[in-house]
């Protein structure tokens, strides 16, 4: 059985629950005795909040994936058709082209489903589609609020700015 006891999570047989005293060995029982045990959960939960709230821990947080912005000019050229296309509403050569990006790595600022669409950037010498893609996100597909690059399948994302 499972306990929560002022943020601290214990596992403990149905006969303690039930407040039968419970006999402990070793190393735990000597640290129940000296009044440290609850230490170190006390500090894997610090440590563990702490690092979903602090900036640079390396834990995922709402946009955490946005690296430094990037001009449409500094692109590939295949990013710079891609740009064109989506702009002019097509036409589109993968047939995955417009689905709806799901933001499910959270690295792109969060917002309801169907606000950003993916689109391919092809890559040259590739078989498949490659890790290159645009993501969108606004209202009207043709005219997004934001555009983002990523070249590296969805791991980071830099604004583009024109």
């Amino acid at each position: 059985m499972v306990i929560i006891e002022q943020g601290v999570v214990k596992n403990v047989d149905a006969a303690t629950a039930q407040g039968a005293p419970r006999v402990e060995t070793g190393a735990f029982a000597s640290r129940r005795r000296t009044g440290t045990r609850f230490l170190p959960a006390l500090l894997l939960s610090a440590v563990v909040v702490s690092g979903m709230t602090a900036p640079g821990l390396g834990i995922a947080r709402q946009g955490s994936g946005l690296g430094e912005p990037v001009a449409l000019a500094g692109l590939p050229p295949e990013a710079r058709s891609t740009e064109r296309r989506i702009h002019s509403g097509g036409p589109f050569p993968f047939s995955r082209d417009g689905v709806v990006f799901g933001n499910y790595e959270k690295r792109l600022e969060r917002r309801p489903r169907g606000y950003y669409h993916e689109y391919t950037v092809p890559t040259p010498g590739a078989r498949n589609r490659g890790a290159r893609r645009i993501i969108c996100g606004g209202d009207t597909p043709t005219e997004p609020d934001a555009c983002f690059y990523t070249e590296d399948h969805y791991n980071s994302f830099h604004r583009i700015v024109k």
